[in-house]
């Protein structure tokens, strides 16, 4: 009886923590490189925007992003010539959709190699958009008091 208790328990949490089919149909599809095409923004004119408290958004334009689901981690490469190169590393992570937006909260928070946070800061998205071919960020941040909207495109490679 306390063995079929344990099991039952253990299979609750096990599959509790598992997240929604949706959520790993999430993942399988982001499995891979993908190339960030473009960055735009919910105004028009010419803004200075740093992404992720790394560069501007101009030396993000081509970067190189790899995704790997089963560990939740990642790395982009920026390799524009004016601009700082490298590999940079995160991890992510899908959150369950959001009912006042209909959008899955993403959250994306740098590290070493080792996965591991100096600052522990990490950024909230939103998943707008997700195909085999294409994905679509929303970052919010403030502008003047109102919320402004930074849309990044992304592109699979492979």
């Amino acid at each position: 009886m306390k063995k079929t208790i344990l099991v039952l328990l253990v299979s609750i949490i096990l599959s509790s923590c598992g997240g929604t089919k949706v959520i790993r149909q999430s993942k399988k599809v982001m499995k891979g490189a993908w190339e960030l095409s473009s960055i735009t923004y919910s105004e028009s004119g010419n803004f200075n925007v740093r992404i992720f408290n790394d560069l501007t958004a101009a030396c993000f334009k081509g970067s190189t992003w790899n995704f790997i689901p089963n560990n939740n981690s990642g790395s982009y490469t920026i390799d524009q010539g004016t601009c700082e190169p490298g590999t940079r590393n995160f991890i992510f992570k899908i959150q369950e959709i959001n009912v006042q937006t209909d959008l899955y909260d993403f959250l994306l928070k740098p590290t070493d190699v080792n996965h591991k946070s100096d600052s522990n800061q990490g950024y909230r998205l939103w998943l707008e958009q997700l195909s085999a071919e294409t994905m679509k960020w929303r970052q919010t941040v403030t502008l003047e008091g109102k919320p402004f909207h930074i849309y990044m495109n992304f592109n699979k490679i492979n």
